[in-house]
């Protein structure tokens, strides 16, 4: 699972230029669930076009400041998919536990509880290889518009990426453009074609790279990263 997706993770990092080791803490109000901004949109169902790649930005910056878990955590805590999904999930769960049930019909309560299975999963799920520290976690309960997501962070380097795979082929380079506009760049990497986007900031630069079947066009994956510049000495 997680070493094909650490394999593209790679080909997208070198696809931008950027390097990969393959892969200061929260505070303590930095997990209260009204201060997420993902957080009221788990009401809703979700569409891979409704995904935002730069929504996830401001909290790759702060993940690139924090320890490895506390840095995964905020990356996906504040990750809209993984809040909706596990929203869902929580609902279907409902009938196996009464207390979720009432979580359920109570916003507050069921962001909370999402909150609380996010912790739980980046406890469980947490590991590391080659200087990064990783969360990998599948979406297996479907439909749903993506399959798998990763959040990584370099333990040397102030990088953090986030990876997600879509779980059919109904988004496409169209939809795509549609949304963002023309990429700045695009390439191809061997069977697959990439299609790339940047926001360049004087905090950081980042980037998404979105892999592309170039039979269908349908997107297959992102990889957002993002490098955090080094303060201007004055």
């Amino acid at each position: 699972m997680i070493s094909a997706l650490l394999t593209d993770a790679k080909s997208f990092v070198l696809a931008l230029s950027l390097l990969v080791s393959l892969f200061t803490p929260l505070s303590s109000g930095a997990s209260d669930v009204s201060k997420h901004p993902a957080a009221n949109a788990a009401q809703a169902q979700l569409s891979a076009g409704d995904f935002n790649w730069r929504d996830i930005v401001p909290y790759l910056l702060v993940a690139t400041t924090l320890p490895g878990e506390q840095g995964l955590k905020a990356v996906l805590e504040n990750s809209k998919v993984l809040r909706v999904y596990l929203a869902n999930e929580l609902r279907a769960e409902c009938n196996r536990d009464h207390n979720l049930c009432a979580a359920s019909s109570d916003p507050p309560q069921l962001q909370a509880q999402v909150t609380k299975r996010i912790d739980e999963i980046v406890q469980e799920q947490f590991f590391r290889r080659h200087d990064s520290a990783i969360v990998d976690y599948s979406l297996a309960r479907q439909p749903f518009p993506f399959s798998e997501i990763a959040a990584i962070k370099s333990e040397k380097h102030p990088d953090a990426y986030l990876i997600l795979a879509l779980s059919d082929r109904s988004y496409t380079a169209a939809d795509l453009q549609a949304k963002y506009g023309p990429p700045y760049d695009t390439d191809i990497y061997q069977w697959y074609s990439v299609f790339k986007y940047r926001l360049d900031d004087p905090r950081y630069t980042s980037r998404a790279v979105f892999e592309v079947d170039p039979v269908d066009g349908a997107v297959i994956k992102v990889a957002i990263s993002l490098k955090a510049r080094k303060p201007k000495k004055h």
